[in-house]
């Protein structure tokens, strides 16, 4: 077997459907558009969400309540899973190395589940006042960061 004697799989490759070409190819005149209505013109496009003029779903769903635009997200670590990095101490490089920080982007809050055995020096964005007392009660330093 050679390269000039190797073929794709039959009926694999399909030639390209020529509409409006007359008559006899059988996607002449209308080409497979249908006769009339506002999709059979040229320039038509729909808009998202259209549903042929019936209320669209996204105005059919009601809407309560407040998304407050100024909300800050933090990506969240607990206590035991810091546990697991064997170093003193903990930066951000060391969240991102151990993958235990999914968004980059976003600050990091160390929660209180879990107790930690050893002194560590751990800097993120925001402590809980459980976290904070359990680091410093171990020996170690919670170091608040500001966002860059």
């Amino acid at each position: 077997m050679n390269l000039s004697n190797v073929h794709p799989a039959k009926r694999s490759r399909k030639n390209k459907k020529r509409v409006g070409r007359g008559p006899g190819s059988g996607r002449g005149k209308t080409a497979g558009r249908g006769m009339k209505g506002q999709k059979s013109i040229s320039g038509y496009s729909r808009k998202r969400g259209f549903e042929g003029g019936q209320m669209p779903l996204n105005r059919r769903v009601p809407k309560r309540g407040f998304t407050n635009i100024f909300k800050k997200e933090y990506s969240e670590i607990n206590l035991d899973r810091l546990e697991r990095i064997g170093k003193d101490k903990i930066e951000l490089k060391d969240l991102i190395d151990a993958g235990l920080l999914k968004k980059k982007s976003q600050p990091v809050k160390i929660l209180g589940r879990g107790e930690i055995s050893s002194a560590k020096e751990i800097h993120a964005h925001k402590f809980t006042q459980s976290a904070e007392e359990k680091i410093q009660k171990a020996g170690g330093k919670a170091i608040l960061i500001g966002r860059k």
